[in-house]
């Protein structure tokens, strides 16, 4: 019987988080995979039994057995090819993603067909960013008549804890050269530039953003049909996103691609801590409303991050359990809208404003 849920990098600093999420849901059912068993087995071990461990290397043959009992896989890791994902689907099994490159979930997205003719689903943009934002954009545009540009701020902790692979991620982006929507042409630009200011409340105040290479950028034009996207990054010290700023406009960052480079990179921002445990997001979109141009704004904090996407990953699981007849490839906002998450994903102490202005 298919009722297995396989999470791959189960034990990972985001994966485990998803599993003992799911394993609470379904005790039993929910499978750790990664390449070292004995990782997988000392986490399993931690959680009562309600998580099964497993030896996998996606990269190799995959066992011929494996999805036999498997009904929806959580992918955690970043991927070179779709070959995983196209055996999923040939065996008949839904697939969630939470990574945020761009050029690989374009490569899924040309898989629609495939999922199509299997009867199979899978579902991209799942987690902070993107993922709530790709919710609170659609969440802010509902309130415009017409949304003719959105900028989408993310600001990150340095006092949170965030996992390597994500910290890797964050670190190759540095000196990235990258396309974005502009009036529904592609322009290019580069990483942390074009520094733009948003108001992210009273407790946050206003804060500076620079372009950064999130995906939910690259998505929502189509799927939300907003002729101008962009997501801008920021941390909560205001000296270390200026101090970032100035290395990239000197060219430190062009340094990355030497490996001994980029490994002290990782090293120091894994060991900064020297803000809060938080994460906000803002959305500022422009358009009109009953023939007014108009700006609303959307913004949202909260704490922990990583916790967060687990969350969101396990709430959407859940859904997907329970679903029938999905078929194609999906990003999280065409599927739900934010109340779909809240408040289970998004805890009560979460703020969420909106308000219009004339502009």
């Amino acid at each position: 019987m298919k009722d297995h849920i396989l999470v791959v990098g189960g034990y990972g600093h985001v994966g485990r988080l998803i599993c003992q999420q799911l394993g609470n849901l379904y005790p039993d059912k929910v499978i750790a995979a990664g390449r070292s068993f004995s990782k997988a087995r000392e986490f399993c071990s931690t959680t009562n039994g309600s998580v099964i461990p497993l030896e996998l290397d996606i990269t190799k043959s995959l066992p011929s057995d494996l999805f036999e009992t498997v009904r929806i896989v959580v992918m955690c890791l970043d991927q070179k090819d779709t070959g995983f994902i196209q055996a999923c689907f040939a065996n008949n099994v839904d697939y969630i993603d939470i990574s945020a490159n761009h050029s690989f979930l374009s490569r899924i997205e040309e898989l629609q067909t495939e999922a199509m003719n299997h009867k199979t689903a899978a579902v991209l943009s799942v987690g902070l960013a993107p993922g709530l934002t790709n919710l609170l954009a659609r969440h802010t545009k509902s309130y415009l008549d017409n949304t003719e540009e959105m900028d989408i701020y993310v600001m990150l902790g340095l006092g949170d804890r965030h996992g390597r692979a994500a910290i890797e991620w964050t670190i190759d982006n540095l000196n990235t050269r990258f396309q974005v929507y502009s009036n529904w042409e592609k322009v290019n630009v580069d990483t942390f530039s074009s520094g733009k200011t948003t108001y992210f409340g009273k407790e946050l105040g206003e804060r500076k953003g620079y372009r950064f290479y999130f995906s939910d950028q690259n998505s929502l034009p189509y799927t939300l049909q907003i002729p101008t996207v962009s997501t801008r990054l920021c941390f909560d010290s205001k000296v270390i996103t200026y101090v970032i700023m100035l290395l990239k406009r000197v060219g430190i960052f062009r340094l990355i691609k030497y490996q001994s480079i980029r490994k002290v990179m990782v090293w120091l921002f894994s060991k900064i801590r020297w803000g809060k445990e938080l994460y906000a997001l803002k959305i500022d979109a422009f358009g009109e409303v009953s023939g007014k141009r108009v700006k609303a704004e959307c913004s949202i904090q909260g704490r922990q991050e990583a916790l967060l996407t687990a969350k969101i990953a396990a709430k959407l699981t859940e859904k997907l359990y329970t679903m029938k007849g999905l078929n194609g490839i999906y990003h999280l906002e065409e599927l739900f809208d934010i109340d779909s998450f809240y408040p289970d994903v998004i805890a009560p102490h979460v703020r969420i404003t909106e308000y219009r202005n004339n502009s």
